[in-house]
Parts: structure tokens; C-alpha cells; sequence
């Protein structure tokens, strides 16, 4: 895929959504962290049910500490893998209470350091609080990156390396949400809707679906 391709894609993406952002619902830095931890292995729409009833009980790493493991399982026992990241968000608060006055660091090797973050989700926060042109690669963003030749990789972090690459400098604040909702409703796992897809016509995939 050539330079001038690229820059029509994100040109039509920027077109039809200028002002893309994460659909995790969150009021503070905080609880965008809190947020992207629980939603690994889980929908946004099921991590935003639970953290609208834990937010308005202990949205603070303080509130959230003092629940404690157990309390803190009651809010989010429908999400998958909760038992784990219980006990990793309980880890985290302490660490932010103790090591960076109870504020999330606008740092990768920081965030990388709190329990239950590790590249993708340092690289969301990154980009949607502080502005940051990360890529953080899930498996919707390796997907479209492969499928449509924008960004070929054989694993996560080569993937997200070719974005960084390739995709142009006016686009990259917001390239990953938009790359996320091409794979989310459109170019889709199972079979891709091409036929309603805005970079149909720019997009290499071979085995285009009417």
C-alpha cells in the first residue's frame, strides 16, 4: 500500500467521524485507567454497566483501596476474568496513592509498572487523556491493519510499529479509535462488510464480501 492510499483512508475517516474517542465512559483520567484494565477480554458496553454503578460509590484510587478486593468483585463480578483484575486494580491504587500522589503518570514505563497494565492499555491512556500519538494495538486494530494492508504485521508490537510508521503525522492523535471502529462494526472477524465500508475501493483485502 503506497503513501497516497494511506492518506485518502484516513482522510475519508477523519471525514466521517472528526472527533472520534473511546466508547468506555469515564469523567477523569482515573477512571479511563480503571476502565481500560476491566476491559480486557470484555466489551466496552459491559464495562461501562459495571463502572457506572462503581463510579458512583469510589471513583478515587482512595474510595476504590478502601473496598478492598472483595467490595470491589461485587461491582464487577459480571465482567470476564474479574477475580484477577480485582485484585490487580486494588494493587494499582495502593501504588498510585503511595508513588505518585493518587494521579495517574503521564509516563509508558510508569503505567507499564501498575498491575494489570501493560502496553496496549499504557498506549489507550496515553492517547485519550493526554493527547499522546500512541497506537494501541488490540484485535481489532491488528485485524484491520493486516486485512487491509494499511499496516501488515506478523504480531502486535509489529503492527503497531508499522502504524506508527506509516500512518501520517495530522492523523495519528486519533488514528486508533478509528482503526478500532472500522474493525469493531465493519471490518468485522467473521466476515467483513465491505460492501458498506468508506475505504472499500482503497482497501487490498482480497476476498472482498459483496
Amino acid at each position: 500500500m503506497n503513501k497516497n492510499k494511506r492518506h485518502e483512508i484516513f482522510s475519508r475517516l477523519r471525514n466521517d467521524n472528526p472527533e472520534p474517542t473511546t466508547e468506555l465512559n469515564f469523567n477523569s483520567t482515573f477512571e479511563l485507567l480503571i476502565a481500560v484494565i476491566l476491559s480486557a477480554q470484555a466489551t466496552d458496553k459491559s464495562v461501562n454497566l459495571a463502572t457506572q454503578k462503581l463510579y458512583t460509590v469510589a471513583n478515587t484510587p482512595e474510595a476504590i483501596y478502601k473496598l478492598g478486593e472483595d467490595g470491589l468483585k461485587k461491582y464487577i463480578k459480571t465482567i470476564g476474568l474479574y477475580n484477577s483484575k480485582a485484585r490487580n486494580i486494588i494493587k494499582t491504587c495502593k501504588i498510585l496513592m503511595d508513588e505518585h500522589n493518587s494521579t495517574v503518570p503521564d509516563d509508558q514505563k510508569k503505567l507499564e509498572a501498575l498491575p494489570g497494565v501493560g502496553r496496549k492499555t499504557a498506549n489507550v491512556v496515553r492517547n485519550t487523556a493526554f493527547g499522546h500519538p500512541t497506537m494501541a494495538v488490540d484485535t481489532h486494530i491488528f485485524r484491520v491493519a493486516n486485512r487491509t494492508k494499511i499496516a501488515p504485521g506478523k504480531n502486535v508490537l509489529e503492527v503497531e510499529k508499522m502504524l506508527l510508521k506509516f500512518i501520517p503525522d495530522e492523523f495519528m492523535i486519533d488514528a486508533h479509535h478509528w482503526l478500532i471502529l472500522l474493525g469493531r462494526y465493519t471490518c468485522i472477524a467473521r466476515k467483513p462488510r465491505c460492501g458498506s465500508c468508506l475505504i472499500e475501493d482503497l482497501c487490498e483485502y482480497k476476498n472482498k464480501t459483496g
